[in-house]
């Protein structure tokens, strides 16, 4: 199977620079140039990888790549269950999950011996540079002469969540070294609560342009439209009417802060309570202090059950427990066959469960976005249908991709419903807002 002609492009990028920054879109096959670079450069005596990738894609995509396009390479899967043995395999390349560098952070410096190539995928994972797993990733990265860190959504709230990806890659010689310094430069703060730490950073007028301009020469990326022949996405919102029992409690939670549902007194404490209470609410069920949820109403399982029984084959996402239990409920009643991706389930049971949605096995894939927006192939899909608005844009974007990528063949939808009259449509207003600031400075780092 030959490369595209973007992929050939990017791969000589990578042979040319020992880091790299790809910000191409999802579904423009990111993952098999770097194991052909990888292949490449291990043929010439180079040393092993390390692939840092999401939990749910480590082996449905980078070990399924590794089969597809380098098979005489040995891969080793290191997960938890298996950890310390999965190193102890003679391989060529190792993958682990993100949080794994944690484990990886304390091993003694002879560990990383073997190794000259890190690979770090959706490396928006690592945006924040005082999590546990940034500190972690930074303390090893100095070990690796290569490294390419791949994210199609880099940053979809600011500039300052590109610091820390572009420091694993190049110790701060483009951005600077220190994250505040850098924040200083590019953002201006706001005060939005009483006390002087509630703060909010903007992002400054230019900042965008100045970043890409900084990394343009270890950045590359291509738009999944230009690359790709393949029939269109249409995206596009569903109305879902409150019915009256909801109705009631949606106005009861949104005037008093307080809902009555079935005997059972929920509170909500401050307002950002009371929005998640007021989505919740809107999404069908609402939880109480200890985490258990109450249903309110089922219709609206009914019609995202509905949109998906009118398609071959599609994605449904969804954001709470109850949302997952009620359409599994649903599905049942309809006798619809399925599978469902979150954290609850295994990744080797995930794996399974793509491999039988992609040979036709399964009509619909329920998932959370958390586990399923990154890296799978879900191409026998034809519909991806939100249960709920997120405000999440990384996932939106990413969930998109899922079925909207290299080896579609049908034209193909993305389908949110959003309850009117609710504040589910300022969360989807707040998402297509981050959209286009986010496709702004994609935009830039394209023409760069």
């Amino acid at each position: 199977m030959e490369l595209f002609l973007h992929q050939a492009n990017s791969l000589e990028f990578i042979r040319n620079n020992p880091r790299v920054f790809d910000t191409s879109d999802p579904g423009t096959g990111k993952s098999r140039v770097v194991v052909e670079s990888f292949n490449a450069r291990r043929m010439r005596g180079g040393k092993c990888a390390l692939i840092v990738a999401p939990k749910s894609s480590l082996r449905p995509t980078w070990q399924t790549e590794f089969r597809k396009f380098a098979s005489h390479l040995v891969t080793s899967v290191a997960t938890a269950d298996v950890r310390e043995d999965a190193f102890r395999v003679k391989a060529d390349a190792y993958i682990i999950n993100h949080d794994a560098v944690k484990w990886l952070a304390k091993q003694p410096a002879s560990f990383f011996d073997r190794f000259d190539t890190l690979v770090v995928d959706e490396s928006g994972a690592f945006k924040h540079h005082t999590s546990q797993r940034s500190k972690a990733l930074n303390k090893i990265k100095k070990y690796f002469q290569y490294r390419v860190a791949l994210n199609g959504t880099p940053s979809p709230n600011s500039v300052t969540e590109l610091w820390n990806q572009i420091n694993l890659l190049d110790d701060g010689s483009r951005l600077g070294p220190s994250f505040y310094g850098f924040r200083q430069t590019t953002c201006v703060p706001k005060q939005v609560g009483p006390a002087s730490t509630m703060v909010k950073w903007n992002d400054r007028i230019g900042a965008a342009e100045a970043v890409a301009k900084r990394i343009e020469d270890i950045t590359i990326r291509h738009i999944f439209e230009d690359c790709i022949d393949i029939p269109e996405n249409h995206a596009y919102s569903v109305p879902y009417y409150l019915t009256p029992t909801q109705l009631q409690a949606y106005e009861e939670m949104r005037v008093a802060q307080v809902a009555l549902l079935k005997g059972e007194l929920i509170t909500a404490v401050n307002a950002a309570v009371v929005a998640t209470k007021l989505l919740q609410i809107a999404s069908g069920a609402v939880y109480d202090d200890q985490g258990k949820w109450h249903l309110v109403d089922r219709e609206r399982y009914e019609l995202v059950m509905d949109l998906a029984q009118k398609r071959s084959h599609c994605v449904v996402f969804f954001l709470w427990t109850h949302q997952k239990e009620c359409l599994i409920e649903e599905a049942q009643k309809r006798g619809i066959t399925f599978g469902v991706i979150d954290g609850s389930v295994s990744e080797r049971k995930a794996a399974e469960t793509v491999d039988y949605f992609q040979k036709g096995l399964y009509k619909v894939i329920f998932a959370h976005p958390q586990s399923a927006a990154h890296s799978l192939t879900l191409t026998r899909g034809v519909a991806t249908i939100w249960s709920s608005p997120t405000y999440n844009l990384e996932h939106y974007l990413q969930g998109l991709r899922r079925i909207y990528r290299a080896g579609q063949t049908q034209k193909t939808e993305t389908i949110t419903v959003v309850a009117q009259g609710t504040i589910e449509e300022k969360v989807q207003a707040a998402l297509d807002a981050k959209a286009i600031n986010m496709m702004e400075l994609l935009g830039l780092m394209k023409a760069a």
